[in-house]
């Protein structure tokens, strides 16, 4: 298994592979909510069983996040999260960056003894990590999402998680009426969503992103 090389700004990763930080360099905690919570409408959209699908695992943030969010929604059930991730970090590495959000330390506590694998079952969380190139893991999976976090390195610094392929992937797997968001607002990300069948709206964006990516599947 390849693991990422870091630089750290304070608390912050950063990938010397793409030379781009995990998260946002003002707070990756509310980036995630902006983002990727609020911009695939949860938890409105929260049901027993619920599948969130995520290109790019990195520090396990979005992770954290939206089961703290299942969790004080009151959502009873199962929440199912499946991540692919090229690079993953190892475990210190994750539990030294999830330290820096005091909001989400007792999660980030009970869930540290199960990174590094790939499997985690809890009362409410059913996730699987699926290691590899998604260009060549997600053609394989045999998963539907309701709801896509796609977070991958910026377009420019990592193309091949953007191509125009893989977002017809993207959109083979998840269910009609499903979503997805990203930080994002290249032109050419936003235009093989649609391709793919997204119907794809600009919206404002977090900190200093003025724009990012909100999709729906017909």
């Amino acid at each position: 298994m390849t693991t990422d090389a870091l630089d750290w700004r304070g608390d912050i990763p950063v990938s010397t592979r793409f030379d781009d930080p995990y998260y946002s360099l003002d707070n990756g905690l509310a980036e995630t909510a902006h983002v990727f919570l609020t911009g695939n409408d949860l938890p409105a959209r929260f049901h027993d069983g619920f599948h969130v699908a995520e290109l790019g695992f990195g520090t396990g943030l979005n992770l954290l996040a939206c089961l703290r969010l299942w969790r004080e929604s009151g959502q009873t059930g199962t929440l199912r999260f499946t991540s692919f991730e090229a690079y993953p970090l190892t475990a210190p590495e994750m539990i030294r960056a999830q330290a820096a959000f005091p909001e989400i330390a007792p999660l980030a506590q009970e869930l540290a003894p199960h990174w590094g694998a790939t499997q985690i079952t809890l009362p409410d969380l059913d996730f699987t990590l699926i290691t590899g190139d998604a260009r060549e893991t997600l053609s394989t999976w045999q998963g539907q999402a309701d709801a896509w976090f796609l977070d991958g390195f910026a377009p420019a610094r990592n193309p091949e998680l953007w191509a125009p392929q893989l977002m017809a992937e993207v959109a083979s797997h998840t269910v009609p009426g499903g979503t997805a968001a990203t930080y994002t607002a290249a032109g050419h990300v936003r235009r093989a969503l649609a391709e793919a069948g997204f119907t794809v709206n600009r919206i404002p964006g977090y900190g200093r992103k003025r724009h990012m990516t909100t999709a729906r599947k017909a």
